[in-house]
């Protein structure tokens, strides 16, 4: 076989082990993408649905923040990177996907990615750096496990540095724990590290590098039935208000707890059993 036909086989087989790298996301057609790998790639959210602020009922003064947050990063000045966390249910990520509907046609995007993916993210970043757009980088349900690296790439991100994060990208996660790692997994690392305290300090000091926290707290019963009227009227279901309070109270009942969550499964139930579908009233 000649040198040159070998040459070629090795590099062909060099470029299958290694891809292109991906494509820049649709920014011209499309407001929200999921961050996929294996092969890395931008995945158009083709439905996105998203609340009315105004129905994110009870949580009005994180609400609030969120938005101004935003509102300061759409137009250029300094905003934070926000942690969104607390009570299972109660909007967050809700919260999130409503505050950037609202500045969809001030050029912000929405880019989910998984927590399993964040070892990527420096790939992420060094794609939409330089794209005329400012993004939101997005992860739900933000915690890591005793033996996780992937919150180093996050540290990375949130340090700052040489290599800061970009004037165009924020990132927005929730957790349901205040600090990422879990309590008893602190614990034990911090009983068996040869640098204990070095150890723990990092992986709990992660949470601190996010400049805005926003607290999450479980619901009152009034809550509750306000969350219940807002998502009846947006179904416009016809029904007594006390018809709708007591079969909210057996719903709520039936689940063993309250929430945002739990009032909107409500309605949807309700909704559909009235012929209504809530997916074309959201859209």
């Amino acid at each position: 076989m000649k040198q040159e036909e070998i040459l070629k086989r090795i590099m062909e087989g060099i470029e299958r082990i290694s891809p292109s790298p991906p494509d820049p996301p649709d920014v011209i057609n499309a407001q929200s993408f999921i961050w996929k790998t294996k092969p890395n790639r931008f995945e158009i959210v083709k439905n996105n649905q998203a609340f009315n602020l105004d129905i994110l009922v009870g949580i009005d003064n994180v609400k609030n923040l969120l938005l101004e947050n935003t509102k300061q990063f759409t137009k250029g000045f300094s905003a934070n990177n926000a942690l969104l966390w607390g009570a299972r249910g109660m909007g967050k990520s809700s919260l999130i996907k409503a505050v950037h509907s609202l500045f969809r046609s001030e050029n912000l995007k929405l880019i989910e990615i998984r927590r399993e993916d964040l070892s990527s993210l420096d790939v992420l970043i060094g794609i939409i750096r330089n794209i005329n757009c400012q993004f939101i980088i997005f992860c739900d349900d933000l915690s890591f496990g005793d033996e996780e690296a992937d919150y180093k790439s996050l540290k990375a991100l949130l340090d700052g540095g040489l290599d800061s994060r970009p004037e165009n990208i924020l990132f927005y996660a929730t957790s349901n724990r205040r600090h990422l790692i879990a309590r008893d997994m602190i614990e034990n690392e911090s009983s068996t590290a040869i640098h204990a305290s070095e150890s723990v300090e990092e992986k709990v000091s992660l949470s601190d590098r996010f400049g805005l926290w926003l607290g999450f707290h479980k619901c009152s019963q009034e809550q509750y039935f306000e969350m219940v009227r807002a998502y009846s009227e947006l179904a416009k279901l016809d029904i007594k208000e006390e018809v709708l309070i007591n079969q909210a109270v057996e719903w709520q009942q039936t689940r063993g707890s309250r929430s945002g969550r739990v009032a909107w499964q409500f309605i949807s139930d309700l909704a559909g059993k009235n012929g209504i579908n809530l997916v074309k009233k959201l859209g």
